[in-house]
């Protein structure tokens, strides 16, 4: 025998509506409630994502001597390290197995020029996707010789999709008017990127 209950609202002992529906909008809950989900949310049969995961994050643990004009990858960014789902090596994050999707990506990074001879004139940011660069950020104060340089801070973010085994790395590069190499700075330099809910 099936047994059928006919309502438009449940409410709670206080009064309060724990379930709504009105003009086929259902209503769980009530603003500043907490609502625990036991098992797999679903939309038309398919799993929903609750969680904006895998996530990684990274920052530089030493400060690393970049050579001058040319892109060079960023590697050690084990501080602070944020890795959901075990795929980022402190350089390298690769997408896993069944999470392709859209991500937003981010990197920062904080040049300093003074080994350099605290003459730097340009500086950028590059986020890469399987070896190729997907999103730029530069900075050029001028031409060589015009008001030096001796920090650059310099941020980079994207939205992209990505599929399973892809991979996302941090690069840069710039340029100084004595010809030596700069560095880009421990703590200060940073990437990470999070999968996004719903897009």
């Amino acid at each position: 025998m099936t047994a059928i209950l006919k309502v438009d609202t449940i409410q709670d002992t206080a009064g309060n509506n724990i379930i709504n529906e009105s003009s086929n909008t259902i209503t769980i809950g009530a603003s500043g409630d907490t609502t625990n989900i036991v098992g797999t949310l679903q939309n038309n049969g398919a799993a929903v994502a609750v969680a904006n995961t895998p996530a990684f994050y990274g920052e530089l643990a030493s400060t690393q001597t970049i050579a001058r004009n040319t892109q060079v990858k960023v590697t050690g960014m084990t501080n602070d390290e944020i890795d959901s789902d075990t795929a980022f090596n402190g350089t390298t994050f690769t997408v896993p197995s069944g999470e392709g999707g859209k991500y937003y990506i981010f990197g920062s990074v904080l040049w300093d020029f003074e080994v350099a001879g605290d003459d730097g004139w340009q500086a950028e940011i590059n986020i890469y996707r399987n070896g190729s660069e997907i999103k730029v950020s530069k900075f050029r104060n001028g031409a060589s010789g015009e008001r030096y340089l001796r920090y650059v801070s310099l941020s980079a973010s994207v939205m992209f999709t990505l599929s399973a085994g892809d991979t996302i790395e941090l690069y840069c590069q710039s340029l100084d008017n004595s010809g030596n190499d700069a560095r880009v700075l421990a703590n200060a330099t940073s990437i990470g990127a999070y999968k996004l809910i719903g897009v």
